[in-house]
């Protein structure tokens, strides 16, 4: 399998690298500053796929076919969205990548002839209505982050995911569609450094406000790209079941955390 693998200097994506690769699959990580180059490919020695590294601003990435010359280089079978302002170049840099570049690249992903998965990895508190699983005072702080804390970053990464649950939902409606495609909606709490602890709770957690490694983010994006069986929203964050049991029974149960969201709503917004 080829991956593409956007936002390949950051911290979750640098240890999702070396997983991708000991599946054997090839895998093309994106990255603007060209003095990341080493140090990323340095993470290949010895994998059972190939790396390789690929220079490229999100920040130009204006439209969708801005997004496709970038697909038409790589021919990827799946897209790993693991890219983000970080905060840095203002609201304006924010919008222009977590939300607009996103937003193109899953335009020309699910327009691909070659692509079959699109993972993006978003966060727990994208969403604009509580769910039913979260008690009240959890969806407090995620309104307070959403509204107070992080108001820029949350109105981008909560219409880029709408945007694609709304394109999933189309295609699904697509009388003529033959080939398989999964889009997955990672969404993590609050990324904390720690070695990973490969325990989780994964599919619909009521802690609105937790936390979870950056390496067992990894460790679930590799497996249930691995799957062919995991689709819609995902929450995670760190807790006592087994990543691997986790994986397979949010795949065995159908779990889909965009219950309680409007997707007819993000549907005709995007599409009537």
């Amino acid at each position: 399998m080829q991956v593409l693998l956007l936002g390949g200097h950051g911290k979750v994506a640098l240890h999702l690298t070396p997983l991708l690769l000991n599946r054997a699959w090839n895998v093309t990580s994106v990255v603007r500053n060209p003095d990341h180059e080493k140090e990323i490919l340095a993470l290949g020695q010895g994998r059972k796929g190939n790396l390789n590294v690929l220079i490229s601003s999100l920040a130009d990435v204006k439209s969708a076919a801005d997004a496709q010359e970038i697909l038409n280089k790589v021919m990827p079978d799946y897209v790993v969205w693991s890219a983000g302002a970080g905060g840095k170049g203002g609201p304006s840099n924010t919008i222009a990548i977590d939300q607009e570049a996103a937003k193109h690249f899953m335009t020309a992903s699910f327009a691909s002839t070659s692509v079959t998965k699109f993972l993006m990895i978003s966060y727990l508190g994208s969403r604009k209505n509580q769910p039913p699983w979260m008690p009240d005072d959890q969806w407090a702080g995620v309104v307070r982050t959403n509204t107070e804390i992080l108001p820029t970053y949350a109105k981008a990464k909560q219409e880029a995911d709408e945007y694609m649950t709304a394109l999933a939902y189309m295609r699904k409606r697509e009388p003529a569609v033959t080939r398989p495609f999964q889009a997955i909606n990672l969404r993590p709490g609050f990324l904390t450094d720690e070695p990973a602890t490969r325990k989780v709770e994964l599919g619909v957690t009521a802690k609105g406000r937790g936390s979870v490694t950056r390496e067992d983010v990894a460790i679930v994006a590799d497996l249930v790209l691995a799957r062919d069986d995991v689709e819609g929203w995902i929450d995670l964050v760190n807790g006592e079941e087994g990543v691997e049991e986790a994986v397979e029974r949010v795949a065995r149960e159908k779990v889909d955390a965009v219950e309680g969201e409007d997707v007819e709503g993000m549907v005709k917004r995007f599409f009537s």
